[in-house]
């Protein structure tokens, strides 16, 4: 799949090395995009703390399973503005077959990177979020997005 679904190419693809120092420079580039689609200003802060944690989320993932292959940002210009962040972090489903981010058998509370706190943060902040396994990647694909205008 390339894109965000599967008749929708990325406006911006960004990949970063799964370093922490590269999650500010998806920050500045998700709000750059947003501003430049027409998101409000009101939403430019909850864009920037949304990809950030997508994307730290990702960063540690990488890190745990010491994958050295890039994170993927994918922003897209549509009806509304969607960003993807892909890991290729195996993807453990929960029972609804969605991707927890955790080891086989792990308790989210017992998960060292944090990832059910931020996935948590992410379902605060973001109403329209999906975590889902991808298969392109064979990781985990975050899908956010939020209104024009």
């Amino acid at each position: 799949m390339v894109g965000l679904t599967a008749d929708t190419d990325a406006t911006v693809t960004l990949r970063l090395p799964p370093n922490a120092a590269h999650v500010r420079t998806a920050r500045l580039v998700a709000a750059a995009v947003a501003r430049r689609s027409g998101v409000g200003e009101e939403l430019l802060d909850e864009i920037r703390l949304a990809v950030g944690e997508a994307c730290a989320r990702a960063v540690r993932q990488h890190q745990r399973r010491g994958i050295t292959e890039a994170v993927t940002v994918e922003f897209c210009e549509g009806d509304r503005f969607r960003v993807a962040v892909l890991d290729r972090a195996e993807a453990v489903p929960d029972g609804n077959g969605r991707s927890t981010g955790l080891l086989p058998g792990q308790a989210p509370w017992a998960d060292p990177s944090g990832d059910a706190l931020g996935l948590a943060l992410l379902g605060a902040v973001v109403q329209d979020l999906a975590v889902d396994p991808d298969a392109a990647t064979g990781g985990t694909r975050v899908t956010m997005s939020w209104p024009l205008g």
